[in-house]
């Protein structure tokens, strides 16, 4: 855990040893000791340890004050304890921020975890019915020992359908990961189920309703507004901020609006490759064409092809949970680093809100293709078809499950954003593995889609992506490999309040088509260029590891992952599974 807090570290432990509560500091906010943790309240009843920001804590802490709290620190962590003594366990639907932590109070002797909204930090635990732990990464729970490690069903096979391991399974049957928008209660008399505080579908249903009220025609100064609100709370800090510039929509508007907000030039990093150069995946020559126009400090870094496999062995390393993105963010995570930077934003969640990804367009049409196919009844007989004529006629692998799977926002998402398919999975799996793990993931499959039975189309496609994709894979692996290099990665488009806010005018169409509306909250207005530029994604050579690694060949020895059509991020999936040990007897 030294890297995810360097500057510093403290233990706490009960007066009967019955509870310990450890910390790594990472010092963003009041430098002093004053801010260090585990922090215990002025008469020994309250004590917590806490990874995260809380960004509203300025008012939070005049709140209190006025009711009569005395401070000892200028740290958003003694925020927690005060508000906790006033407001109990409902203190977490008043919390604005990236959170996870657990307090403790004596006088009941209860101990209370609890996870932001959207999960951007991570909590995990493990319960063997005599002693509970709990940590930021499942590797420290490993590494504590005593926790049952046997490999999981659920874990494996959902990693392979989405190439994350879904919320709140992980690959041991011992721990858990506490649902996003969830608190649990821990005391003498045993563990409690999670209990959720805060429901994105919910607050779809109440933002539509709420989106009325807003004028029409002044839905540009009221994004302006809450973006821009999101973004001055997110440069709160004692040390620099900087942030990452991608040429994108979202990056170069969260660049721009934080140049607006900040009283100083911003620092801004671009990562590329000596071989992108002159390609249109050279993200660098139009980072700097932003970075020019809206005045901020900007390097570009770029990599020689050589660092990457040193880079990708130290990735595998620190690998806290399988994943086939992640990559990308831990050359990034090092070059800010480098810079000198301990905090930086990222542009990460605009898609997820605002209708940016293809998937808005592609979940809709699949299901209205498998409303009216013939082969409803037949999907079998249709992927048999589609398996001997398909590649011939370079249809869309994915297009067969449409008659048995399209039906349904989930099941047609999984055709859009899946890594492995269903039907896939019996070549790659042994039968009792994929069995179990199917129905360990029934019931949260059935949830989510009993959630989103109520929203319109744009919104399951929005919840889809933020609780599959953008919680499991990328706020997690941010979280990890930004943690691995010692920086915090803070994310002004996803926050709680903002979601509210704005989730209602993108999901009935107000705020135009997908992003189209973000540039135009600037008061620099972008380069052309970039305002005409097609959404494209960070390249890393997958493929070439996975043909001249031999540490990376284990796909070579399945008969369905050597044809041709088939893609490489399941082959990705499928060799990162193998590396661990524990996991190959699930594996064919």
């Amino acid at each position: 855990m030294t890297v995810r807090g360097p500057d510093g570290a403290g233990l706490w432990v009960t007066e009967d040893s019955r509870l310990g509560l450890g910390h790594r500091r990472l010092a963003i906010i009041d430098l002093t000791e004053a801010g260090a943790q585990p922090m215990r309240s002025t008469d020994g009843r309250y004590a917590v340890t806490f990874n995260g920001e809380i960004y509203n804590y300025a008012q939070l802490r005049a709140e209190l004050e006025k009711d009569g709290a005395i401070f000892r620190s200028h740290s958003d962590t003694e925020v927690l304890l005060h508000l906790y003594r006033r407001d109990g366990i409902a203190m977490v639907e008043k919390l604005r921020g990236m959170f996870a932590f657990a307090l403790w109070d004596a006088r009941t002797r209860t101990l209370l975890l609890a996870r932001d909204p959207h999960g951007i930090k991570p909590l995990y635990y493990a319960d063997d019915g005599k002693t509970f732990r709990f940590a930021s990464q499942v590797s420290a729970l490993k590494a504590g020992g005593n926790v049952n490690l046997t490999p999981d069903q659920g874990g494996a096979v959902g990693f392979l359908l989405w190439g994350s391991v879904p919320e709140p399974f992980t690959l041991y049957q011992g721990i858990r990961l506490l649902p996003a928008g969830s608190t649990l209660l821990v005391s003498d008399a045993g563990v409690s189920s999670p209990r959720r505080y805060w429901s994105l579908a919910a607050i779809m249903q109440r933002a539509t309703l709420q989106a009325d009220a807003i004028p029409r025609g002044e839905e540009r100064d009221y994004l302006r507004s809450h973006l821009l609100d999101s973004v001055k709370l997110h440069l709160l800090a004692d040390v620099p901020v900087g942030a990452f510039l991608s040429a994108g929509l979202d990056s170069s508007t969260l660049v721009g609006l934080a140049r607006e907000a900040a009283a100083t030039p911003l620092q801004t990093l671009t990562l590329s490759f000596d071989e992108f150069v002159g390609k249109g995946t050279d993200e660098c020559p139009l980072a700097e064409d932003v970075a020019q126009t809206l005045d901020v400090r900007h390097q570009c870094i770029r990599l020689a092809s050589g660092e990457l496999d040193h880079e990708l062995d130290l990735f595998f390393a620190a690998m806290d949970q399988p994943t086939i993105d992640g990559i990308n963010t831990w050359l990034i995570s090092r070059a800010a680093v480098q810079a000198g930077l301990k905090v930086a934003l990222s542009g990460l969640g605009g898609d997820e809100l605002l209708g940016g990804y293809a998937s808005f367009k592609e979940v809709p049409a699949i299901m209205a293709q498998a409303r009216h196919s013939p082969w409803r009844n037949a999907g079998s007989a249709y992927r048999l078809i589609h398996s001997h004529i398909g590649t011939w006629l370079k249809w869309p692998p994915n297009e067969a499950g449409i008659p048995q799977y399209g039906h349904t926002p989930p099941g047609a998402y999984q055709l859009s954003k899946g890594a492995f398919m269903p039907w896939e999975l019996p070549a790659v799996l042994a039968p009792d593995v994929l069995r179990l793990g199917m129905n360990a993931l029934a019931a949260e499959d059935a949830a989510h889609a009993e959630e989103i039975g109520a929203l319109n189309p744009f919104q399951q496609v929005a919840y889809l992506e933020s609780v599959r994709y953008m919680r499991n894979q990328l706020l997690r692996d941010t979280d990890w490999v930004s943690m691995a290099h010692s920086l915090e990665i803070r994310v002004p488009l996803v926050d709680s309040a903002l979601t509210e806010a704005l989730i209602g005018l993108a999901s009935t169409g107000r705020l135009g088509g997908g992003k189209a509306m973000l540039p135009q909250t600037l008061a620099r207005p972008l380069p052309k260029n970039v305002l005409n530029r097609p959404k494209t994604g960070f390249t890393v050579p997958t493929w070439r590891w996975l043909r001249h690694r031999t540490d990376l060949s284990a796909w070579k020895q399945v008969p369905i992952l050597r044809q041709p059509h088939f893609q490489d991020n399941r082959r990705w999936a499928y060799t990162l599974l193998h590396r661990m040990p524990e996991m190959r007897n699930f594996l064919k």
